[in-house]
């Protein structure tokens, strides 16, 4: 696969990811689009395949901390949030222990 079209699909994967992320929150979904738009706009002219190698990582990154970090939250009352976590994001969930373990 060439280079653009790596470029292309990190930009649909950040798009998709986005809608998955911030759905049923339009002010979240526009803002992301804007940012996710400016960014590669900014670069589009970018030569140097270091560069762009570096960029993409970058992008690589922002997807994957978008997936497994965000969650959003409602405002329910003036001080309450409600956490709306997608099903991916709880599949890792490790209960908490105060008393630790010994290895034996």
């Amino acid at each position: 696969m060439g280079q653009a079209a790596k470029v292309l699909q990190l930009f649909r994967t950040l798009h998709r990811t986005r809608q998955q992320v911030f759905k049923n929150d339009p002010r979240a979904l526009e803002a992301a689009r804007i940012k996710i738009n400016e960014e590669f706009k900014s670069n589009k002219s970018e030569t140097s395949p270091k560069k762009i190698k570096e960029l993409m990582k970058i992008g690589s990154d922002v997807e994957l901390l978008l997936r497994t970090s965000v969650i959003q939250g409602i405002h329910t009352d003036h001080n309450t949030l409600k956490l709306v976590p997608r099903k991916d994001l709880l599949l890792e969930n490790v209960p908490y222990c105060d008393t630790p373990t010994q290895k034996q």
